[in-house]
């Protein structure tokens, strides 16, 4: 057989949870003259729309029984599906069942994920794990040299299509066996999950697409999307611009984190997924032109992410330097217009939805690490002042930033902020005292009077020393370390306030 020969199925069984598009589905094979054998349910809906349809019980010869537990479960339906047609003796075998070939089936399953996510009871969930279901479309799958197995309701236009030109071909049953046999797997582990209380985890995903390479040249890369797909960076579309590398998908995902961590309009520059510069402010576009402020030396050619509408003028201030990625929840007309004039800058929009994921994994050899998000900020009122004066209200908001901001810094991390901007980032030093002097040298002469935020404890004096030489007016930092005494009373040796926070931002 050719993958291009097509066959016509004239017997199709459907049994459905989710009816969308079912009747015009029915109508469509009615019309090409496939009988259609259903269950009860589905059957109903079809019979409402005016179709005839034939009764699984008619073909089995067999009522429903046990609450509908048993329907499908006989040999005159799977023998209809498994049969081997290109073998003699399952077509006599059949004939003397007196039994049609089942050419098309159509199931999709119990909605057991749904039931278990509604905080249903163990009876109910357990009367959600589809049985007859799972076994058709295996076995159908497994049979797709002679069936053809349609799980996902945005299959059947493409179907309809497909039997118009004459039947199905190999090609697209193995193609739908495919997806068939990976529905049912995400299935069952679904099930095993809930049955195991969460110690089973699972990932799927489907290729969304091939790209140029990865980090390097020489390295293969694809990106894919996870199955059920949720509104993230995987199904955001680039509107404008080259297609989306390996890197830029790896910075636009540190930028949206970044600015996702800010309520208000805020703006993330993201150079090797680290901050080159962060803000907040009542307009996107000033917002942006603080974050460049920042470091615009390393802002050269870097992704920008927004957490807010991306108007006119914000494109007009990021369009002054290069950029290569934008990414953002909308975009303005006015604002894609701007954009235009780069027709090499890429604009990602995001999915209609989106939120920060709530965890993320790692891969390890041999495994995967899972955590929840760091998504938690103490707030200021749960501070505490263990050196120097309460601050104004304008610079705790300023500290309130920073240690916003210090989270999307990689370790050890340093934030200098004046205002709701970062001045001066220090990140990924393997010692603190690096990353304190290197915040210090980007901010230049904005460092005094500047507040800090460090990710975790000062483990000596020496990291807060040198912030307190360089002007700093204010710090906050998680507190801890066996040393705490000697950084306090450095800090008030300086009169300078110091918040500890009880919590730490380390992000590796």
């Amino acid at each position: 057989m050719t993958t291009q020969q097509r066959l016509m199925p004239r017997r199709a069984l459907l049994s459905l949870s989710d009816k969308t598009g079912v009747v015009e589905l029915g109508t469509g094979l009615r019309a090409l003259g496939i009988e259609i054998v259903s269950t009860g349910s589905t059957a109903a809906v079809l019979r409402d729309a005016g179709l005839d349809v034939t009764d699984v019980s008619s073909v089995t010869g067999f009522a429903e029984a046990l609450d509908g537990r048993v329907k499908t479960l006989h040999p005159h339906i799977h023998g209809g599906i498994l049969a081997d047609l290109s073998k003699a003796e399952h077509v006599e075998t059949l004939d003397s069942w007196d039994v049609e070939p089942i050419g098309l089936v159509v199931v999709n399953l119990y909605p057991f994920a749904s039931t278990v996510a509604s905080g249903a009871g163990e009876a109910d969930v357990i009367e959600n794990i589809d049985i007859g279901g799972p076994a058709m479309v295996r076995a159908a799958a497994k049979n797709h040299a002679h069936v053809a197995i349609v799980v996902d309701p945005a299959r059947y236009p493409e179907l309809l299509v497909e039997l118009e030109a004459g039947g199905t071909t190999h090609a697209m049953r193995r193609e739908l066996a495919t997806e068939a046999f990976a529905h049912t797997a995400s299935y069952d582990l679904g099930v095993s999950q809930w049955l195991s209380g969460g110690t089973l985890v699972s990932y799927r995903a489907s290729l969304a697409g091939e790209l140029r390479y990865g980090e390097n040249s020489h390295q293969s890369a694809a990106v894919y999307e996870g199955i059920p797909a949720t509104a993230g960076l995987a199904q955001a579309r680039v509107v404008q611009g080259k297609a989306m590398s390996y890197n830029n998908y790896l910075d636009a995902e540190a930028a949206l984190r970044a600015a996702y961590d800010h309520e208000g309009a805020a703006v993330a520059i993201i150079k090797h997924q680290n901050p080159c510069g962060v803000a907040v402010h009542e307009t996107l576009a000033h917002a942006h032109r603080l974050a460049f402020a920042c470091d615009p030396l390393s802002a050269f050619g870097g992704v920008i992410a927004a957490n807010r509408e991306i108007d006119a003028d914000t494109a007009r201030s990021i369009v002054d330097a290069f950029t290569e990625v934008v990414v953002a929840p909308s975009f303005s007309p006015e604002a894609l217009e701007v954009f235009a004039a780069k027709e090499n800058l890429r604009i990602v929009v995001l999915p209609e939805g989106f939120t920060p994921p709530a965890s993320e994994w790692r891969h390890i050899s041999g495994g995967v690490l899972i955590q929840d998000t760091d998504q938690h900020f103490a707030p200021a009122s749960q501070w505490t002042l263990v050196a120097g004066t309460q601050p104004s209200p304008e610079v705790m908001a300023s500290l309130e930033f920073a240690w916003r901001a210090v989270r999307s810094v990689k370790s050890n991390a340093i934030v200098l902020a004046q205002g709701q901007a970062t001045v001066g980032i220090g990140m990924g030093q393997v010692n603190r005292v690096d990353s304190c002097r290197l915040a210090l040298e980007r901010a230049g002469d904005r460092a005094p009077g500047s507040v800090a935020a460090s990710d975790a404890f000062f483990p000596f004096a020496d990291g807060l020393e040198i912030l307190l030489a360089g002007g700093v007016s204010a710090v906050v930092q998680p507190g801890g370390s066996v040393r705490d005494a000697e950084v306090i009373a450095a800090a008030e040796a300086a009169g300078v306030a110091l918040f500890t926070t009880g919590e730490r931002h380390f992000f590796h």
